[in-house]
């Protein structure tokens, strides 16, 4: 595009995107033809004047999807949008709307759904309506019985979305972590958490979460670890965990002592289903995201724009945008 194309579709992208004008009344204010106003304008966008954008929150990011799914070998990806964002807690909120709107167009519908827990998981079984499935049985795929005094949220979350999807739940009695390997391999062999643990690894769908290694650990909050334990496990390597289990960067166990003592589905079952749906948003989170993307631990990822743009090594738009850029406006669709 030479210097004077490139003014014109500068100054055609303003008339139609700033002062809204249709392209018949650009081409009468530049005195061209709506031809030429509608390839000046194709030419703004492709040489990145424009930047279109979509703030409603269940808005997504097409493009960015796309680009998932094409260079980290996704099955699918759903990317929500970041733009007008106030705190982490609803960025969290839109994506767990988008991983409700998801399992509802899922098809089929699985017949056992496997899930993990967590406040991710709670947040999309409260985003779920009534109906979203005709009769699927939800079964929880790591242990969850809380050590703390506050209630945890592991039961709540599978039964939640059985009641909603019109079927059962079949919960894991159990604590996420014991203190003892001979303890965890008892409670295993009991006959009623062994039929929970083999139905987990036949179900015919998995929706989990990540969580990151620091002191926001839902396991410090539950009582399983404490605030060391956990800096600990970063020392070894830890970049978060996965139904219950500590992986670093490359989806290895860190500490082999504590996962042998974790009890719930291992991580090869993850990566060996067509239909592994991780739910991860947040900056904090976006090393573990990387982990669980790279590692194959997910064929679907439902996340947030800036955690997106983080895993294909891209800054976020919404902490670069230049406000002298020409055009970059949010306000309607090219033409």
């Amino acid at each position: 595009m030479v210097a004077s194309d490139e003014l014109l579709s500068i100054r055609a992208a303003e008339l139609y995107y700033e002062e809204d004008k249709t392209q018949d009344e650009i081409g009468q204010v530049l005195r061209l033809t709506r031809w030429k106003v509608g390839r000046l304008l194709a030419q703004a966008k492709a040489n990145g004047f424009i930047r279109i954008e979509i703030v409603h929150p269940r808005a997504r990011r097409l493009p960015i999807e796309r680009r998932l799914r094409d260079e980290l070998g996704l099955r699918d990806a759903i990317v929500v949008s970041s733009a007008g964002v106030h705190g982490e807690d609803e960025l969290q909120s839109r994506t767990a709307q988008a991983a409700a709107d998801y399992l509802t167009s899922l098809r089929p519908v699985p017949r056992a759904l496997g899930i993990s827990w967590g406040r991710t998981l709670f947040e999309v079984s409260q985003h779920l309506r009534d109906g979203w499935a005709a009769g699927v049985n939800v079964v929880q795929i790591n242990g969850g019985v809380s050590l703390n005094k506050r209630a945890g949220t592991a039961a709540t979350t599978a039964v939640s979305i059985a009641h909603k999807g019109g079927g059962s739940a079949t919960l894991l009695p159990s604590p996420a972590i014991l203190e003892r390997l001979e303890t965890k391999e008892a409670i295993e062999n009991d006959r009623a958490v062994s039929a929970v643990l083999e139905l987990a690894a036949s179900a015919s769908a998995y929706l989990f979460s990540a969580g990151a290694a620091d002191d926001n650990s839902v396991h410090i909050d539950s009582g399983y670890l404490t605030a060391d334990d956990v800096q600990e496990l970063v020392r070894k390597g830890a970049v978060g965990d996965v139904v219950g289990r500590y992986i670093d960067a490359d989806g290895n166990i860190v500490d082999p002592g504590l996962d042998a003592r974790t009890i719930g589905l291992g991580l090869d079952r993850l990566r060996a289903s067509p239909t592994s749906i991780a739910v991860i948003s947040g900056s904090a989170k976006h090393a573990v995201a990387a982990a669980v993307v790279r590692s194959h631990l997910c064929s679907v990822l439902i996340t947030d724009e800036e955690t997106a743009l983080s895993l294909l090594d891209e800054p976020s738009p919404h902490r670069t945008a230049d406000p002298l850029h020409p055009a970059q406006h949010s306000l309607k669709d090219t033409p």
